[in-house]
């Protein structure tokens, strides 16, 4: 218990007095028996009722199908897709906490058997390069990280199944200060295993200390009397393997468990002893070739080609360089997690998705997934592996393909609004509603040519799409070519058309007549501020590799502007040149307030260099940092581009503007 000084007591009284809050140190020194055994101590530290309870930090979002991969693809499991969340996971959780969206309800809380999260590891203390001095509080830093990784946890049990476990990889940096929280959060009773995983394989030292050679994953359960826990044998060399008996010393009272069906044979153990497996362990070991009768005595031997696996992992890599994605767990590192407390059709968590790891093994186990993360580049990089998990390794036999389809999963956005509310409105009602939202400024023009106009974006006119008089019609190239017909030699080079998402048959952000862009502007992409009045922090996007596992959240919600891009191809005899002469997002704003310059918004490039016309399948990435140094250009291999070039360009908020290149 802590000892009050004088210091102490003027602090104390200081507070009292300013009203301000006592830290909680004092607190527990002052009233002792709200104390636990033990608990991490430290500033920002929430209750857990605050944590579970929707606040002007953190709600839960509805979320939104943006696309059903599905075509001939079988469902995994009766009414369900697997799920792959775009999002802060924070407020994705306290969604899947409160359980009333119709898209989750009933599937999620309480029903995931295994979660696996790699978060970003945190990197202690942090100081001013150029100045010598910490550029802030390292203890603060400290405990943002533990807190911010918490709250999460604490979200993750009440979601986790009774019978659920959760695998949770760290480095030395926080390692040991989250094992004391999850301690505090699922028990010390439920800690099962800190096992040691091998990091990237490294030849050189650190100063004054031994090269990090290993991480930590943490394995709870929620309940562990309750535990689904399989274990997990791996194959010895094949020098290593031995015929054993299968008789044990030690009678049985019903000497009916004496006899055991063998290769269709009833046989009894030996005189005195008795079998080492019951009769279904028996039938699965004959079914796996590991059975066979001794010639000299008649009876069964068991091949010991497996041993039974420890905590020590470090007999196989912990990360993969595969998909070339920073921090990529390795599919054998997974198999053994998801196999070892998990079963067929089980649901399997990971909200800090990264590669995908975890889905596409747990897709190969033939469990259910939900994923999510808060990074761009991870849903693309996932989206595309698993639309080609066929041609990936198979977990059993690397030497060969996976060979099968990905079961139908849906990529969702969370922090969208509600379809049905923003469609409800009556017609003046909806078009006062997108006119502010995509900031719609009125004109004197009503009409050109008979084409009734709704006022002016940037100077360009634009066109509310009647969805309300048009129920069996859509934006198409048919509606375009009339609509062209009509306008296209009266208005300047671009046009704006709003439209609900699901009317406009255009994945690219606009399609080209003659000499007029028409812009498709998305109703609705997300909640905006004016709606819910609060406020709110988006989602960041990196700009370069190095800072792609920066930590972030977002608060409240927020909607999607496309941002303003002017680019144009040069074909050369080799490559193709992307050049980027404008990258703008008109509501991006630095901490002064002042609007951010061309090009200081632009997060990355995302390039699909073959472009089927369906599904955006990304061949590669490319940094704003890397972009600037080489002058805005990208260039493309000729022969890796196909007909249509698809480009996302992705501003540090993940809003995008998507764009085809036909390569003729």
């Amino acid at each position: 218990m802590k000892n009050f000084n004088k210091n102490d007591i003027e602090f104390l009284i200081d507070c009292l007095k300013k009203g301000k809050e006592i830290p909680l140190e004092y607190k527990y020194a002052l009233f002792p028996t709200n104390q636990k055994e033990y608990e991490l101590v430290y500033a920002g530290k929430m209750r857990k009722e605050d944590i579970l309870a929707d606040n002007e930090e953190a709600k839960a979002v509805p979320l939104q199908v943006e696309k059903i991969f599905n075509g001939k693809r079988k469902q995994a499991g009766k009414d369900w897709n697997n799920l792959l969340v775009f999002g802060d996971n924070l407020q994705i959780l306290k969604t899947f906490y409160k359980d009333e969206d119709p898209l989750i309800k009933g599937n999620i809380k309480g029903k995931v058997k295994l979660i696996y999260i790699d978060p970003p590891f945190g990197t202690g203390d942090q100081y001013d390069a150029n100045q010598g001095q910490s550029a802030y509080s390292a203890r603060r830093k400290g405990a943002d990280f533990v807190e911010f990784l918490r709250r999460r946890l604490t979200l993750l049990k009440e979601i986790l199944a009774d019978d659920g476990s959760i695998f949770v990889r760290l480095d030395y940096h926080f390692g040991h200060y989250i094992k004391v929280l999850m301690d505090e959060i699922f028990g010390k009773n439920h800690f099962r295993n800190d096992i040691i995983v091998k990091r990237t394989r490294t030849l050189k030292g650190e100063h004054k200390q031994f090269a990090t050679a290993t991480d930590s994953v943490f394995l709870y359960a929620k309940n562990k009397d309750l535990m689904n826990f399989n274990g997990f044998r791996k194959l010895k060399l094949e020098s290593e393997w031995k015929w054993v008996e299968m008789h044990l010393p030690g009678l049985r009272k019903d000497e009916s468990l004496l006899y055991r069906n063998i290769f269709n044979k009833k046989i009894k153990a030996p005189k005195g002893r008795r079998w080492a497996l019951s009769q279904d362990a028996f039938n699965n070991a004959i079914d796996k070739g590991l059975v066979r009768m001794n010639k000299k005595t008649g009876l069964p031997q068991f091949l010991t080609k497996y041993e039974t696996l420890g905590s020590n992992w470090t007999d196989i890599s912990g990360y993969s360089k595969y998909y070339d994605y920073p921090t990529e767990n390795s599919e054998k590192l997974l198999q053994r997690v998801i196999e070892s407390c998990s079963q067929k059709d089980d649901l399997i968590l990971d909200v800090f998705a990264g590669s995908g790891t975890t889905l596409a093994v747990a897709e190969k186990l033939g469990r259910r997934w939900v994923g999510c993360d808060i990074g761009k580049l991870a849903i693309y990089t996932i989206q595309k592996r698993l639309l080609e998990i066929d041609k990936s390794k198979n977990l059993e036999n690397p030497k060969k393909k996976y060979s099968k389809p990905a079961k139908s999963f849906a990529v969702v956005a969370s922090g969208l609004y509600d379809l049905g509310k923003i469609f409800a409105l009556k017609k003046d009602g909806y078009i006062n509603f997108v006119k502010r939202l995509f900031e719609i400024e009125g004109v004197k023009t009503k009409s050109i040519s008979g084409v009734e106009i709704d006022g002016k974006k940037r100077e360009f006119y634009v066109k509310i799409f009647p969805f309300w008089d048009l129920k069996d019609a859509n934006v198409d190239e048919k509606y375009l070519a009339e609509l062209h017909k009509n306008i296209g030699k009266k208005i300047d080079s671009r046009f704006y058309i709003i439209a609900p998402a699901n009317n406009i048959d255009f994945i690219s952000d606009y399609h080209t007549i003659g000499q007029v862009r028409y812009y498709f502007l998305k109703v609705p992409y997300q909640i905006i501020k004016e709606l819910h009045k609060v406020q709110f922090k988006k989602l960041r996007q990196p700009q370069s590799k190095r800072n792609i596992n920066d930590l972030d959240e977002a608060v409240g919600f927020h909607f999607i502007r496309q941002p303003e891009v002017k680019s144009e191809i040069k074909k050369l005899k080799d490559k193709n040149v992307l050049k980027i002469k404008r990258f703008e997002s008109d509501y991006v704003q630095d901490e002064t307030g002042e609007k951010l310059k061309n090009f200081e918004s632009l997060a990355m490039v995302l390039v699909d260099f073959n472009y089927n016309g369906k599904e955006f399948m990304m061949d590669n990435y490319y940094f704003a940092e890397d972009i600037a140094n080489n002058k805005y250009k990208i260039e493309f291999p000729k022969k890796s581009c196909g007909k249509n070039i698809m480009v996302i360009y992705v501003d540090i908020y993940g809003n995008e503007f998507k764009e085809i290149i036909k390569n003729f």
